[in-house]
């Protein structure tokens, strides 16, 4: 009874917390904005600058580039600073980045390369933002309501995830991709006002060695490389971000060109993939239940990842119910995929080392995606559009056998002989609507 009381006293305490009210709310605007870019930007590539699939493919892979470029050691440098002046400087550069794309086309000056420069400075903002975010609000609300504030703060990410798609594609369907991009940036703005209009002190990190960086960061590698079932869970999350990559670079060109759909019908199709994740959320704890913490882990991918195939089927008529269908089933193993082998990877890691295992494991898997997004672009010059989804999805459809080759395809649970037992946080499933 007097957990349940403290439990409730700190709900409220949350709720009637200033501070963390004013950053879930600049966050809960800034996921709606990012949201509508979703949909927006890619548009403003294949309508307003009339883009080969090759530039699709560079621009797809700018905006992933940076988890590749600086990933890795992000989180070590954000360790030895304080966050929240990190975070504001991250939000007003995207505010002012992507403001830059509809000032440039209303002056007539926009082209592909500002496109992609921009792309790729975002993506860089961002990196250093969800860094730091996640480290920051421990020091804003105390580690007796974490779990609360990352509750409220995932909740309205899902629900942006799920619903902002469609608003984008309406939003670009009334007022143009480039005006759209706007939203985003506008949504930046205020969630840097409500960063700073935070007034609780963040303590200042204690100094670090800095020669210790290089050796830090490979001790996490090799723990990773070395586990030998974090090894195919890393091989099989990288390899569907590879391939996730080609899909993300011809999807908007494939429905925008091959199937002529407006905008609005496309945004509508994206939400298709996040419903299937937000069901995937909902059921992803029943399903560990009911198969097996490690066997779900293989077992929903075999199960989803085969309807990815019906997505290239789709066309202009009654067949737009296979992308939906695809994009739902997908969604869905995906979403139950990550909470399973990033809450197994969290398990089975030492606490000392769960920090450099987890910025490791996001290297080797979110770098694959820009290439993914370079190759998807080379294979739509190729084989086209379609023959790129194709390979897009098949591919996503085999990365599933690097976890049927391995110890955990005879596994049902975590090892019980963990040597040293670790406090999970919050899921990290990486960007929204890959494996991560």
């Amino acid at each position: 009874m007097a957990w349940a009381q403290q439990a409730q006293q700190a709900q409220r305490s949350l709720w009637g917390h200033r501070d963390f009210m004013l950053l879930w709310g600049g966050e809960t605007v800034s996921h709606f904005g990012t949201a509508v870019s979703m949909i927006a930007l890619p548009l403003v590539a294949v309508t307003t600058l009339a883009v080969t699939p090759w530039q699709m493919g560079l621009l797809t892979s700018a905006e992933t580039a940076a988890f590749l470029l600086v990933g890795l050691p992000a989180g070590a440098w954000l360790d030895r600073m304080r966050r929240r002046p990190v975070m504001l400087a991250a939000d007003l550069a995207r505010a002012v980045l992507l403001a830059s794309i509809p000032l440039a086309w209303w002056a007539g000056l926009l082209t592909f390369w500002q496109l992609l420069v921009v792309a790729l400075l975002t993506g860089l903002a961002t990196v250093f933002f969800d860094v730091a975010y996640q480290s920051y609000l421990p020091s804003l609300v105390g580690r007796e309501v974490l779990i609360e504030g990352n509750s409220k703060l995932e909740s309205t990410r899902s629900l942006a995830h799920v619903t902002g798609p469609a608003i984008g594609g309406g939003l670009v369907q009334v007022v143009g991709a480039t005006v759209a991009v706007l939203v985003d940036a506008v949504s930046y703005l205020l969630s840097a006002l409500a960063l700073a209009s935070v007034r609780t002190t963040e303590p200042i990190p204690e100094p670090a060695e800095q020669q210790r960086l290089r050796s830090q960061i490979a001790e996490g590698l090799r723990f990773v490389l070395r586990h030998p079932l974090l090894r195919p869970i890393t091989a099989c999350t990288g390899t569907a971000n590879f391939f996730h990559g080609i899909h993300g670079a011809v999807i908007v060109l494939f429905l925008a060109r091959e199937l002529d759909l407006p905008a609005g019908t496309i945004g509508l199709l994206f939400t298709a993939g996040g419903l299937g994740g937000l069901l995937g959320a909902l059921t992803s704890a029943w399903c560990a239940r009911r198969f097996g913490q490690a066997r779900i882990i293989w077992l929903v991918l075999l199960i989803t990842a085969p309807f990815g195939l019906l997505v290239p089927l789709g066309q202009a008529d009654w067949r737009l119910a296979l992308i939906v269908v695809g994009d739902i089933a997908v969604g869905y193993g995906i979403v139950v995929y990550n909470v399973a082998q990033v809450s197994f990877r969290q398990a089975i890691c030492p606490n000392r080392l769960l920090g450099r295992m987890n910025a490791s494991v996001r290297f080797l898997v979110w770098g694959t995606l820009p290439l993914g997004g370079l190759a998807g672009g080379a294979l739509a010059e190729w084989l086209g559009v379609r023959g790129a989804l194709w390979v897009g999805m098949f591919g996503q459809l085999l990365a599933v056998l690097w976890v049927l080759a391995s110890p955990l395809r005879g596994m049902h649970d975590l090892p019980q002989d963990d040597p040293e037992p670790v406090d999970a946080g919050p899921v990290d499933a990486g960007p929204a609507g890959r494996p991560g």
